[in-house]
């Protein structure tokens, strides 16, 4: 179970879990995904956008099972989480960019838990505060402590190790002083709290336009030609999906 969350919009969570779950499915595994932001609904709509497109272009666009939650129901969101979980290799599971019960729910049951973050002391705020004249790590912040006290719960209620991973997304090349204070900030919170450092997916406008198609990187000969930013993209998701180390699927022998 991968949980992408964040209590912070804008930071490209929901492209990312796209991308993870397609990639996922690239490599034969059975993928399920479940969108709890029942106002946004930027995951399922990506998926609902994919199998339009499938069905105008009559072209075959693997689309894992989805479903949207309602927002309100426990029972409708153990419901739609065990059927999805039955079926899957992996779920990939997209949370809203606030506070969120259901959020806070599927963080407490994830294997994997990715907190994708652009470079900025804006977001790093969220998980940590930082002394603003020497940029050192003062002290978690609530949600690094939320996430903390979700890790000792699930270890002590079943003895499993949430990996926790802060994804750097949306990196660009300036402000090379501030990027390298945030890398030093958030390599002195890894230490204190146990999360995993990794590359995420750029600021690159391909992300912004494949969207209402449903497509993704992975289906680079659905859509033309290939300039080299969508090389670099595509670079940038293989390293991405190298760096979260999940387990491989096990693929279906047949005699």
């Amino acid at each position: 179970m991968i949980v992408f969350a964040n209590e912070k919009g804008g930071t490209g969570k929901s492209t990312t879990a796209v991308h993870v779950a397609i990639a996922l499915q690239a490599r034969g595994a059975r993928v399920a995904a479940f969108d709890l932001d029942h106002r946004q609904r930027t995951m399922a709509r990506y998926f609902e956008n994919r199998v339009a497109t499938a069905k105008r272009t009559s072209r075959e666009l693997p689309t894992p099972a989805f479903a949207a939650h309602d927002g309100e129901s426990l029972e409708y969101f153990d419901d739609t989480l065990g059927r999805l979980c039955s079926d899957a290799d992996f779920v990939v599971i997209d949370t809203p960019g606030r506070d969120d019960r259901f959020g806070r729910l599927a963080a407490s049951r994830a294997d994997t838990m990715v907190t994708p973050m652009n470079d900025s002391f804006v977001d790093f705020d969220l998980i940590g505060q930082v002394d603003p004249d020497t940029y050192k790590v003062t002290r978690p912040s609530f949600y690094a402590e939320l996430i903390w006290d979700a890790r000792k719960a699930r270890a002590k209620a079943d003895g499993v190790a949430i990996d926790w991973v802060v994804l750097r997304n949306r990196l660009q090349h300036i402000e090379a002083r501030n990027m390298r204070r945030v890398s030093e900030a958030l390599d002195q919170l890894a230490k204190r709290v146990g999360f995993r450092i990794i590359p995420g997916l750029g600021e690159r406008v391909i992300y912004r336009e494949l969207f209402p198609k449903g497509l993704t990187m992975i289906d680079s000969r659905d859509f033309g030609e290939m300039g080299m930013a969508h090389v670099a993209a595509r670079q940038e998701l293989r390293e991405m999906m190298a760096a979260l180390a999940l387990p491989e699927p096990v693929l279906p022998l047949f005699a």
